[in-house]
């Protein structure tokens, strides 16, 4: 079983990793709603982008599922992070059943 914890422990490096850009994103767009970042700042707007590539496929598939949107606020990112929660320690405990 030594052979899956290399495999396991990279997904839930992955995972970590998506969890993180979700929540930058978030924070991003909080900080350029609330002017705190200027929208015309090409820095923000350019990580915007780029975070926006790794997000907007998975939240369209979210959004297929679900209807995420209520009185003006998308909630798929929030769905996201709490689904990748949940697959990060679902990843752990396998590990930390297969260590025995």
């Amino acid at each position: 079983m030594v052979i899956f914890d290399p495999i396991l422990a990279t997904l839930e490096l992955i995972v970590d990793i998506y969890f993180k850009i979700v929540v930058v994103q978030i924070v991003i767009y909080w900080l350029l709603h609330f002017k705190v970042l200027e929208p015309t700042n090409k820095y923000a707007l350019k990580t915007v982008e780029l975070l926006d590539k790794a997000t907007t496929p998975v939240y369209n598939k979210i959004k297929q599922k679900i209807p995420t949107e209520f009185s003006g606020i998308d909630f798929a990112p929030f769905i996201l992070l709490l689904a990748l929660y949940f697959v990060e320690h679902l990843i752990n405990s396998l590990r930390l059943l297969i260590a025995g």
